[in-house]
């Protein structure tokens, strides 16, 4: 079976990914190990297992820390309440939340401070979620769907405003903000879209890979939003798709008839892995590999300044 790979364009690691595996990585070099991280930096496996052979500690409540101890916050962000349990437990905290995540905490507590009922589109659960909800507990409803949207009931319809989470689908959010704006027509809109740029270049590039490819691997973690999303748009443009972790969950089963196979990752995919699944599909009778034309992403985000130099 001879077909051809095509990798799209830009894929796996965003800024805020790189900025906190590098403020993990920086910080056992400053101050050697143990180091302590509220959560995985990042949804991928991959990443967590090899910062935890470097002597990185994972842990999903910071009461599971020494007192004294240093702790990292995930990209994914934190609520109040976790960073005062930190303060009473004395610990160091860095913060390796990404900076567009913080913009949504921010728009939160803006909103609540002025009076605001806040709707949050986002999945229950989500560790992003649950940080952005925990700014103002008793003033943000979270909404998941559109049938949620045509639901949702508001102390003061004239007084809501909308947020959602960085990593959704862009076609999903688009759905439920017009149900939200007919429903409330003086819902207050963030200032910028929430959703953000490297979720919606990549999701950009696989409607560009679906018209192109017979079948879709998104390489990327199954609690990954994100990549979550990418393999979504992709089956929505008819394209059968598959969220694979690895080489190793590639089975013969998914290509079978495919003349072209798209490639794509989500944000917390480091490429090395979309490097071992170009060479396990040349072994399962690949015989060319194309880069598709694409975005280029420039966007750097500095690190907290104890890391910084």
């Amino acid at each position: 079976m001879a077909f051809k790979v095509l990798l799209a364009k830009p894929r796996g690691f965003c800024a805020g990914v790189d900025r906190a595996i590098t403020i993990v990585e920086r910080v056992l070099e400053k101050f050697g190990p143990p180091v302590y991280v509220r959560h995985a930096i990042v949804h991928n496996r991959h990443v967590v297992d090899s910062l935890r052979a470097k002597g990185v500690i994972f842990v999903e409540d910071v009461r599971e820390i020494p007192p004294g101890s240093i702790v990292i916050f995930s990209a994914h962000g934190v609520s109040p309440a976790v960073i005062e349990e930190a303060r009473r437990r004395n610990l160091r905290m860095i913060d390796a939340t990404c900076p567009l995540v913080h913009k949504v905490h921010r728009e939160v507590r803006r909103f609540a401070s002025q009076g605001y009922t806040i709707i949050l589109i986002g999945h229950r659960g989500h560790v992003e979620v649950e940080g952005t909800m925990g700014e103002a507990p008793d003033r943000v409803i979270l909404v998941e769907t559109v049938e949620d949207a045509e639901r949702v009931q508001v102390p003061d319809p004239s007084r809501v405003a909308l947020t959602t989470q960085t990593t959704l689908s862009v076609d999903d959010t688009r759905e439920i903000v017009e149900v939200l704006k007919r429903r409330f027509p003086n819902i207050v809109l963030p200032k910028a879209n929430d959703i953000c740029y490297a979720t919606q270049n990549r999701q950009d590039a696989v409607k560009r890979l679906a018209q192109l490819s017979d079948v879709i691997l998104v390489i990327g973690s199954k609690e990954s939003s994100n990549s979550n999303r990418l393999r979504e748009v992709a089956e929505r443009y008819g394209v059968p798709s598959y969220l694979v972790e690895d080489e190793n969950a590639i089975d013969e089963s998914m290509l079978a008839g495919a003349r072209v196979v798209g490639i794509t990752s989500g944000a917390s995919t480091p490429e090395v892995l979309v490097s071992r699944v170009v060479e396990r599909l040349r072994g399962m009778g690949a015989t060319e590999v194309e880069e598709l034309e694409g975005v280029r992403e420039n966007i750097r985000f500095a690190l907290p300044k104890e890391l910084q130099g």
